[in-house]
């Protein structure tokens, strides 16, 4: 009787082993015949090591599979993601570029053997119109005011301080055309040349940034345009910001 009841469960149990078995078996690319089932039925164990060894097989011809897929579609899209990113937002893929870090500035040793290695040429440091105002400017200056003196391309950085360091910076590199000192190197007043090329780009924008930063520190600023401003004009202007020197005192007896 017990041999009976555990054949019986057995044979119960066979459909659904028999269905396991042809899964196991189409999973790992085996074909398994009905007779080699009901061979396996009748013994139980070798049933359960089929099962295992065709689960274990079905398992490794699947990753083996995708391993293939996956190599064949990198392959496949390889040239997409050499070519970088694409300009167009949307079109994608979206891949995160990194910022490029602002160049290092070369420390005194590194730039003493890059200008080592590099030539140099002598710039004038007026144009011709900008030279002749000069000229007519300083001898104006020195006639009026012997202490006085007239500056050319003079930075503003060397000229004004800010505690804000960004104000400072927008004004750092700037420079004034010629600038009048007196006699204590104070600088006074800032002269502008406009030429006929003044007022393209961005100029007028930058003369702003300029004269609102001198207004500030209490320098005034004027202009000189060219086709404009006569000699007698540049006199007059120059009578105006000018200080007359002081006469001596005579001392009384």
């Amino acid at each position: 009787m017990h041999y009976r009841s555990q054949r019986r469960s057995v044979l119960f149990a066979a459909p659904g082993l028999v269905i396991g078995a042809l899964a196991v078996g189409a999973a790992g690319g085996f074909s398994v015949s009905p007779a080699e089932i009901i061979a396996l039925i009748e013994k139980p164990h070798l049933l359960v090591a089929v099962l295992f060894i065709g689960a274990f097989a079905g398992i490794t011809v699947e990753q083996a599979l995708s391993r293939v897929r996956r190599q064949a579609w990198r392959a496949k899209n390889r040239s997409r993601w050499q070519e970088g990113p694409p300009t167009n937002i949307a079109s994608g893929p979206w891949v995160p570029t990194s910022i490029p870090n602002s160049p290092k500035r070369p420390d005194a040793a590194e730039q003493l053997r890059i200008v080592m290695g590099s030539s140099f040429t002598i710039q004038p440091l007026l144009n011709k119109s900008e030279a002749r105002v000069f000229r007519e400017l300083d001898r104006l200056v020195i006639s009026c005011n012997p202490t006085w003196q007239v500056m050319a391309q003079v930075s503003l950085g060397e000229i004004l301080r800010s505690k804000d360091a960004n104000a400072f910076s927008c004004i750092n590199a700037k420079r004034v055309d010629l600038l009048l000192v007196d006699g204590n190197c104070q600088p006074r007043h800032a002269i502008e040349y406009q030429g006929g090329a003044h007022h393209q780009g961005a100029a007028a924008a930058r003369d702003a940034v300029k004269k609102e930063a001198l207004r500030r520190a209490g320098i005034g600023y004027f202009e000189v345009v060219a086709g404009q401003t006569t000699p007698s004009d540049l006199k007059r202007l120059v009578d105006k910001l000018v200080d007359k020197p002081e006469l001596p005192k005579c001392s009384s007896r």
